[in-house]
């Protein structure tokens, strides 16, 4: 009997008997990401991640180009649950992060970016549609080690601070004219429901963290275990 309810499930939501959701790799992959970024000399600045209300990972987008550039990647989203992002880091939306460019360009890379949302303003917009960064949120590069230091300004202008890491380097990343949203459709996914909303998983509480999200949430709760955004 038990085994007849496992193939129904498996079957109502469209896998193969024994395969999960890619959403469950990318949740993982945004975890191991954000854990080898916070082993880098000079990562992000503690002052800045905790002042942060919500963090974007988005691990290893690929930037493609011949003639007509873009980028695409998929990763997770998670804010310091509870009222004024008080709590401790929540259960995870997934996200999509897409960008293109003109020009003569040639190659192929892969990056892992991370995002900083520094204000309930910024962490709304985001959750509620596909934003423009740079105009429907703002957007800076994230300073980093002593270069915070001198960044004051910019931090608290900015909406979003985005970092990047390739090829071993890690650092502030230019990402405006990038669009970012939540991706309702792996969140269904993700959460094996018919239908649930980036808001409903991130700001309302109404859902459990995934056992994927463990070593992100983790590593979250370790470094920056509260809000000093007030």
């Amino acid at each position: 009997m038990r085994y007849l309810l496992i193939v129904l499930l498996t079957a109502m939501l469209g896998l193969p008997l024994g395969v999960q959701p890619k959403e469950v790799q990318r949740v993982q992959n945004a975890g191991t990401a954000m854990k080898e970024i916070f082993n880098v000399p000079d990562d992000i600045p503690q002052r800045l991640l905790d002042k942060a209300e919500c963090v974007i990972v988005l691990p290893s987008v690929v930037k493609f180009a011949f003639v007509f550039g873009g980028s695409y990647g998929r990763g997770a989203m998670t804010c310091r649950s509870g009222k004024d992002f008080a709590g401790p880091w929540g259960a995870p939306t997934m996200m999509a992060l897409e960008g293109g460019s003109f020009g003569l360009q040639l190659g192929g890379q892969a990056t892992d970016y991370v995002l900083l949302v520094m204000n309930p303003r910024g962490a709304d917009s985001i959750l509620s549609s596909k934003v423009k960064l740079g105009a429907g949120v703002s957007v800076a590069a994230g300073p980093k080690g002593r270069d915070a230091i001198g960044a004051t300004d910019v931090a608290l202008r900015a909406e979003v601070l985005s970092y990047s890491r390739s090829r071993g380097l890690f650092a502030g990343a230019f990402l405006d004219g990038s669009t970012l949203r939540p991706d309702n459709d792996a969140n269904k996914r993700l959460y094996h429901r018919r239908s649930i909303t980036a808001k409903e998983i991130v700001l309302e509480g109404r859902i459990s963290p995934p056992s994927a999200a463990e070593e992100l949430l983790s590593e979250l709760n370790k470094r920056s275990p509260k809000n000093l955004s007030s």
